[in-house]
């Protein structure tokens, strides 16, 4: 449920952050470990920077706080900017998934809307039990690969060029196959 290899700047604020974000609540880590379903333990480890947490784990404490991990990630990144150079783009890895996300175009206060460029190994399987935010609307184009993806209970098969439009209410799995992994683009408003 979590990286061992915390080793950057980024994981250090994401840890800072969830931390705080669990006092502005005032939640003891049983609480939140009772709404995010995440163990005790793990949360400790996850703001103690001892740890890196996984897509899963993260999405799951995004859900608790009604944020999308994207909005997460701003809250610990830089100020915005308008020119977005490729080098100055957050990467976020979670090698234990298999997922690699990129922050093309970063949410912002002056922004509605945000752009991912996400990869998945061959094989990888990421669930979210919940969407962050009730009706967060998605948009997937499919880059390289094959995906299947499954969004309130209805699967849908993805190859290069399609385009998945859709607003998230539930829970949420991404699956590549064994022998082929994925390249996408997200666009969340």
């Amino acid at each position: 449920m979590e990286n061992t290899n915390l080793d950057t700047d980024l994981d250090r604020r994401i840890a800072q952050r969830l931390k705080a974000l669990r006092l502005e609540r005032g939640w003891s880590l049983d609480e939140l470990a009772g709404v995010a379903g995440v163990s005790r333990a793990t949360l400790s480890r996850l703001e103690n920077a001892e740890v890196s947490p996984t897509a899963a784990v993260l999405g799951k404490l995004c859900a608790a706080h009604g944020l999308t991990m994207s909005r997460l990630m701003m809250m610990v990144e830089d100020d915005f900017a308008p020119l977005v150079p490729e080098h100055a783009q957050a990467v976020w890895v979670d090698d234990s998934a298999g997922f690699r996300r990129r922050s093309v175009s970063p949410p912002a206060q002056q922004l509605a809307g945000e752009v991912l460029a996400c990869e998945l190994a061959p094989g990888a399987r990421i669930a979210y039990e919940q969407s962050p935010r009730p009706g967060l609307e998605h948009h997937l184009l499919m880059l390289e690969g094959e995906l299947r993806i499954t969004v309130d209970g209805q699967t849908y098969d993805l190859a290069p060029g399609d385009c998945l439009r859709y607003q998230l209410f539930g829970a949420s799995l991404f699956v590549t196959p064994p022998h082929r992994g994925a390249r996408y683009l997200l666009f969340i408003v």
